[in-house]
């Protein structure tokens, strides 16, 4: 078995890398960084093991020894054992002493690079750290050493007189210190200056000086880490060329409460608007050993879910064994959902509720209708159809069971400006994960249909927004339209 340094990249976790997915999806035990991507750790096994030994700032810290001691202990016990670090484990991390620590143990492992910040946040915020005609040259430096303490290892006159573009990492706190350093040493205090803070990430934000006032400017606005400082004209450019901090959502934050398979995309989708995404997945979906019937024995066979849909599918050498009777699919999702695998319902009702689907058959008689549905369900659609005289048969595909919510999912979804349910039962798990009087924090509510809304109600949580068309497209469009609306 192997140890794996692998760097997660700065923030956006379209930066990951394909390498480092790879690892973190087939990984025993994982020991991460709090500054990974938000749903760095969606493709990780079930069973892995998974230790936050991340350090930020002043706050909770966990010693490099206990990490040490973690990393060599899985390793020696055989393990693949990942240590994902945010950016790049040998750009201003201890992935170059944790090489050390492993070769001194006789251990195999591997490096996998990341995107580094100083790289990737700046040019987020429209900064080329070279530019022809400006900066032919970039120095990263670390911002975290003190640099009025004696036994500096940085060369201020020399850096002050660098012939290129400054990259601080880590200096939010010692950044008025920085600039007079770099004035003292000859750089102009017109210079300019930009502090990007949370690069890469959807809420990212830029301050932008002069390193005569730059120490000023961030204090005044705020700035925290994690930041970096990017010092020299090409800093001025960001005006020019800033393109990320644009989206619809960009400030806002979003929970995604459904299932981690599905979730995914979904954040995908919200981060690509400029949102912050908290993955919160209060249920999972687990599937049900089943038998596909004859279905030349059937006149009808009605869908109830994009969940459903996938799992009939799975059951199908191929989805010409659905061919014979009418498919009938709950909502334009269920739809979706079908026509990825080459199926093509011929009946869907506009609004994805077993009400809407019961009044689009009522000019379609069925003698005989099987249902692929999840194991618990409302009964209205067999009822009604039994009602109609139809022999209904159920065909229980999938059962939605609670996915445990660890307290940083839970405090994030909480917190987060819109808190997004695509189902009831997602309703009524993380309800029961959060506890009871835990929505203080008053985030919107956002359902994406009537189902959805009726479970938040029997909570005694009202909606704050409705998706009025109920799929995952509606739901994004539903919390654009809100954010735009305040």
């Amino acid at each position: 078995m192997t140890a794996y340094l692998v760097g997660a990249g700065p923030g956006d976790a379209g930066l990951m890398t394909a390498r480092s997915l790879e690892l973190i999806a087939r990984a025993d035990v994982i020991l991460y960084d709090r500054l990974i991507p938000d749903g760095a750790l969606a493709g990780a096994r079930a069973d892995a093991e998974l230790v936050d030994v991340g350090k930020v700032g002043a706050g909770a810290q966990v010693s490099q020894k206990t990490t040490n001691e973690l990393l060599l202990r899985h390793a020696r016990a055989g393990r693949d054992v990942v240590r994902l670090k945010g950016g790049d484990p040998f750009v201003f991390g201890r992935g170059g002493e944790e090489a050390q620590l492993l070769r001194a143990a006789g251990l195999d492992f591997e490096v996998v690079p990341g995107v580094t910040a100083g790289v990737a946040a700046a040019a987020y915020a429209g900064i080329p750290v070279t530019q022809r005609g400006i900066s032919a040259a970039v120095a990263f430096v670390t911002g975290h050493e003190d640099p009025a303490k004696p036994d500096t290892l940085i060369d201020w006159p020399a850096l002050a007189a660098f012939p290129g573009t400054l990259v601080f990492y880590m200096g939010v706190r010692s950044l008025r210190r920085i600039a007079e350093r770099l004035v003292a040493g000859g750089r102009p205090a017109s210079q300019p200056v930009a502090v990007v803070q949370r690069g890469t990430f959807a809420d990212q934000r830029t301050v932008a000086g002069t390193l005569a006032d730059i120490a000023q400017r961030a204090a005044d606005a705020g700035v925290r880490a994690p930041a970096i400082t990017v010092v020299g004209q090409v800093a001025a450019l960001a005006e020019e060329i800033a393109w990320f901090e644009r989206g619809p959502l960009a400030g806002r934050s979003v929970a995604v409460t459904r299932a981690r398979a599905q979730a995914s995309p979904l954040a995908a989708r919200f981060r690509a608007l400029g949102a912050s995404v908290v993955e919160a997945p209060a249920i999972r979906i687990e599937p049900i050993a089943a038998t596909l019937p004859d279905l030349a024995a059937f006149d009808l066979l009605c869908v109830t879910s994009p969940n459903g849909a996938r799992r009939l599918l799975e059951c199908c050498r191929d989805a010409r064994e659905l061919h014979g009777p009418a498919i009938a699919a709950i909502g334009p999702g269920t739809a979706d959902a079908l026509r990825e695998r080459g199926v093509v319902a011929d009946i869907v009702p506009e609004r994805a509720v077993a009400e809407s689907l019961v009044d689009a058959l009522a000019d379609r008689p069925a003698r005989r209708v099987l249902i692929a549905r999840a194991e618990r369900a409302r009964e209205v659609l067999p009822d009604a159809l039994r009602d109609r005289g139809a022999d209904v048969e159920i065909l229980a595909l999938y059962r939605t069971v609670a996915q445990p919510l660890d307290e940083r999912a839970r405090a994030g979804a909480l917190g987060a400006d819109y808190l997004t349910f695509t189902s009831a039962s997602a309703v009524r798990f993380f309800c029961e994960a959060a506890g009871p009087g835990a929505w203080g924090a008053d985030p919107q509510i956002v359902s994406i249909g009537p189902i959805t809304s009726e479970a938040l109600r029997e909570r005694g949580l009202e909606p704050h927004v409705e998706a009025s068309e109920h799929t995952p497209d509606g739901l994004v469009a539903a919390v654009v339209a809100a954010a735009r609306a305040r």
